[in-house]
């Protein structure tokens, strides 16, 4: 079997999160799409809000999917509250608005990725999935806890429905401890370190450390082994099947044209497009 190693390793600076006081964010990929393909952006926006006013508000997207996981705390939205745990993959498709208003003081710490759609399934109608944290996947065994909120991995699997394959499984492992797992040797795959360390062949992947895997051009398995440090482990990994599609990209919108793009913010101007919260309900899974 081929065994995954790293192929490429760094630390994403703090930077001034949009929210303004009490928001970090940190631009997690770096490299371009044809690098990472079919992941887009990820963004690790950590928000510690003392005050009441109103920040962020309803926007559009469209082309892609988003991929929101709560990593700690809480964020009181308006219509989109997270807790600990608590997973979210909207499928923008053809093109909805959602908000991100936080009205109130808040402390969490969210990953939200952008996942590229196949061009096949780019105008899909939207729909938004709600995975609670008391609803996730988890495999408990040999000082390893495993919650899966995407994908099938390690004999497991979520309830999420994908467009584009995705494995999206958080790790806390204690000190010492190794583990396996099996992924698709095609598939684009990255650990993001949350506390920590975490050995993979020969690297260590500390704190806050991003740690991209190397990938096979071929439909066999692949082994990952990793092994926790002195003081254990927590990280998220992400693997997907990059589409091998171009895209264009231009603020909150991905298409296959610079046509496209322009008649989505037209749509979106004109009222075409609808909130999410405005779909049918079998539009809206919550598991």
């Amino acid at each position: 079997m081929i065994h995954r190693t790293v192929s490429s390793l760094y630390t994403p600076r703090n930077e001034r999160g949009f929210l303004g006081a009490g928001h970090v964010a940190r631009t997690v990929l770096t490299g371009g799409f044809a690098k990472t393909d079919p992941f887009i952006f990820l963004m690790d926006d950590m928000l510690d809000k003392t005050d009441d006013e109103p920040a962020g508000g309803p926007h559009p997207h469209a082309g892609f999917e988003t991929v929101s996981l709560l990593i700690d705390g809480e964020i009181k939205e308006m219509l989109e509250s997270m807790k600990k745990g608590d997973f979210q993959l909207m499928t923008a498709g053809s093109g909805t608005v959602h908000t991100e208003t936080i009205d109130g003081s808040t402390k969490g710490r969210l990953f939200q990725l952008w996942l590229n759609l196949p061009r096949k399934d780019r105008w899909v109608t939207p729909r938004i999935q709600i995975l609670p944290a008391e609803q996730v996947p988890v495999l408990e065994k040999d000082g390893v806890n495993m919650r899966l909120y995407s994908g099938t991995l390690a004999g497991i699997r979520s309830p999420v429905k994908n467009y584009t394959p995705l494995i999206t499984a958080e790790f806390t492992m204690k000190a010492g401890v190794d583990t396996s797992v099996q992924l698709p040797a095609r598939f684009n795959a990255f650990l993001y370190v949350i506390s920590g360390s975490v050995q993979i062949a020969d690297t260590q992947i500390n704190h806050d450390q991003v740690a991209w895997l190397d990938i096979f051009d071929t439909q066999e398995a692949s082994d990952l082994t990793m092994q926790a440090g002195e003081n254990g482990v927590r990280f998220v990994l992400y693997a997907a099947e990059p589409t091998h599609e171009p895209i264009v990209s231009y603020g909150p919108f991905i298409a296959d044209t610079q046509t496209e793009i322009a008649d989505l913010y037209k749509y979106y101007r004109d009222g075409t497009m609808k909130h999410i919260a405005t779909a049918p309900e079998a539009q809206k899974l919550t598991f």
